[in-house]
């Protein structure tokens, strides 16, 4: 029985029949945009979880006539008041005077002067938990006719909406990156079965088996896109720091003034945990595919 020397051997001659070339910068094409595309599912899903903690759980109350008495009770904005430190999962304050001529102050030009308007009581009211906006809001309007309660429901529903459709289009074209992955190896795996044909059917006449064959091959192959998809991660990483870099304006937490900015703090660290599983499974790709292919083409031989 022919027997093939398991590693560091080339008995094959497949370091000449699989390129060490255009097989990685396939791989590294692939990986690259692998990372993109899963930096794209974590910085939607983040997106998203931070619009719901913030602007998209926040309420705005105006009580016109505050200072009207309800029936038989006190007047409408202590009404109000009392209905909101009673309401369980909520955060409410009400806005000073001073704070709501700031707001004021663009558009009347008062410059610091007091106004003189008869000014509805604004309360903000920060959802928590399980809240629901629009029983909260019932509650209130029943409570003090007349009262005004703004939810960015809308603008958070379609954000939502937006932020699942980034995460199934960068899901969807991971998705395509593994499918087209193994179609390559598969296609150069059986580039190198045709190149070495004749040296694979005289070790297969003599004995050698299919398991023999298709390991080597799939070593070979596994090492030229573990090549590749290092390379590929190593030009992706530069990318991602210089993005998040550039978006780092817009997150939640902002680093104290004058401070030096954590670079590698930028990437989120489940990005950074997964990241090195894009060579992990372009390895298993690798193998898995390079295996599949050679039993197959083994199992046709005459």
């Amino acid at each position: 029985m022919a027997t093939l020397r398991p590693r560091g051997s080339d008995d094959l001659g497949l370091k000449r029949a699989l390129s060490d070339r255009l097989l990685p910068l396939l791989v590294a094409a692939m990986v690259f945009l692998a990372a993109l595309a899963l930096a794209g599912v974590i910085a939607a899903s983040a997106l998203a979880r931070h619009w719901q903690g913030g602007a998209g759980s926040l309420l705005t109350v105006q009580v016109p006539q505050p200072e009207t008495a309800t029936l038989g009770g006190p007047d409408r904005a202590d009404a109000i008041t009392a209905l909101l430190n009673a309401t369980p999962h909520i955060a409410a304050r009400r806005l000073t005077v001073d704070e709501l001529a700031s707001i004021l102050q663009p558009w009347l030009g008062t410059e610091g002067a007091p106004l003189s308007l008869d000014l509805p009581a604004v309360f903000e009211v920060r959802l928590l938990n399980a809240a629901d906006p629009q029983h909260l809001a019932d509650q209130l309007i029943h409570t003090a006719p007349g009262t005004l309660v703004e939810h960015n429901s809308v603008w958070f529903d379609r954000l939502g909406v937006l932020a699942r459709s980034l995460q199934a289009s960068a899901a969807l074209a991971l998705a395509v990156v593994c499918l087209v992955a193994t179609a390559v190896v598969s296609v150069a795996t059986r580039a190198g079965l045709a190149v070495r044909r004749e040296a694979i059917d005289i070790v297969h006449g003599l004995g050698a088996t299919d398991r023999m064959i298709a390991s080597h091959f799939a070593r070979r192959i596994t090492f030229l896109v573990v090549c590749g998809a290092l390379l590929g991660l190593a030009l992706a990483i530069p990318l991602l720091l210089g993005l998040a870099t550039l978006t780092a304006p817009f997150a939640a937490d902002q680093p104290p003034p004058g401070s030096v900015p954590d670079v590698l703090g930028t990437l989120p660290p489940l990005l950074w945990s997964l990241l090195p599983v894009l060579p992990i499974t372009a390895a298993a790709i690798g193998w898995l595919t390079a295996q599949a292919t050679v039993r197959v083409w083994l199992a046709r031989l005459p």
